[in-house]
C-alpha cells in the first residue's frame, strides 16, 4: 500500500489527519472511509479494508475525526453532527485536489455518519455500513451510568475499550436530536449493509432497522462469526473485499446517478 499522509481543515479550521492510500495504477474510483467511536484511521480494520479497496483499484482518503488520533481538536467538543461535518470536509478535500468521492465507507458509528453526510456529498453513488448502528442513540448506552453527571456538571469521564474520555452534555443533546429515519429513506444511493450476528456492541437489529428503512437499491451481508471491531485481519480484507465486488455494478450503471433524484417515484419501494 502506497499511504501518502496529508493534512486538510474541517469546517472550523482546524487541521485533519489523513492517509490517502493509492492503488498502484490510476485510480478508478475514490473513496472516504470513516472509523468508528473514538477510533482512528490507523485501526486495524481500516488498514485492511483499506488494503483490499487499492487491490482493485479503489484510491481512499482515511481520516481521524477532530480530536481523534493526529488530528487537532478536542474529543469533548465534538458530536455526531461535527463527525458528518468533517465527512463532507473530507470530500471537499478530494474533490479539490483529486476527485470527487464515488464511494462512502463507514465503521460502528461511522457507518451512521455517512448515511447521514451523503446528501452532502452528491458525488458518492453508493454508501456501506459495517457494524453501524441505525442512529447515534446507541451510543447513550456508554452515558447510561454518567447522564446524571453530564446533566449536573456538564462534563463527565466514559471509558471505552480500556480508554478514558472526556464527554460534554453538547453530545448528549446532539445524538437526542438527530433524527436518522429520513436521511436513511431518502438515501438514493446503492446502500450495501454489512453487521454480524455475532456482534456484542451493535445489534444486528440495528442493520435490519437500517435495511428494512433504505429503498432499493440495498444489499445486505452477514458477517458470519466476525467481532464488532473486525479484530480479525482475514475479517477486515474479507469486508474489502466484498465491499469492491459489490460497487463495481454502481460505479459502471449509469442508470445510478449521485444523489437523491437517481431514483424515479416509480422505481422506489413502497413505503
Amino acid at each position: 500500500m502506497s499511504s501518502i499522509p496529508i493534512r486538510f481543515p474541517n469546517a472550523k479550521g482546524q487541521s485533519l489527519a489523513a492517509l490517502l492510500d493509492m492503488p498502484h495504477s490510476p485510480p478508478t474510483a475514490w473513496a472516504l472511509l470513516a472509523h468508528c467511536f473514538t477510533c482512528s484511521k490507523d485501526f486495524k480494520a481500516m488498514y485492511a479494508i483499506s488494503d483490499a479497496l487499492i487491490d482493485n483499484g479503489i484510491a481512499v482518503l482515511r481520516f481521524d475525526f477532530t480530536g481523534l488520533g493526529q488530528s487537532e481538536g478536542e474529543l469533548a467538543d465534538t458530536n455526531f453532527s461535527t463527525n458528518v461535518a468533517d465527512l463532507v470536509a473530507a470530500a471537499r478535500y478530494l474533490a479539490e485536489q483529486h476527485q470527487a468521492p464515488h464511494l462512502l465507507v463507514g465503521h460502528s458509528l461511522g457507518g451512521a455518519a455517512v448515511l447521514r453526510a451523503a446528501a452532502e456529498i452528491p458525488s458518492a453513488r453508493a454508501i456501506v455500513t459495517i457494524a453501524a448502528p441505525s442512529t447515534p442513540r446507541h451510543l447513550m448506552r456508554h452515558l447510561d451510568t454518567h447522564r446524571e453527571e453530564l446533566e449536573s456538571r456538564g462534563e463527565a469521564e466514559i471509558s471505552i475499550g480500556g480508554r478514558s474520555f472526556r464527554i460534554t452534555r453538547q453530545l448528549l443533546d446532539d445524538i437526542r436530536q438527530t433524527e436518522m429515519t429520513p436521511a436513511i429513506r431518502d438515501l438514493g444511493r446503492a446502500l450495501l449493509v454489512l453487521h454480524s450476528p455475532a456482534d456484542e456492541v451493535v445489534s444486528i437489529d440495528h442493520a435490519t432497522e437500517i435495511f428494512t428503512t433504505a429503498r432499493h437499491p440495498k444489499s445486505f451481508v452477514s458477517l458470519d462469526t466476525a467481532d464488532h471491531l473486525l479484530s480479525n485481519r482475514d475479517d477486515g480484507f474479507w469486508v474489502g473485499r466484498l465491499i469492491a465486488t459489490w460497487v463495481w455494478r454502481y460505479l459502471d450503471d449509469e442508470s445510478v446517478t449521485a444523489g437523491p433524484e437517481a431514483q424515479s417515484t416509480e422505481d422506489r419501494e413502497p413505503g
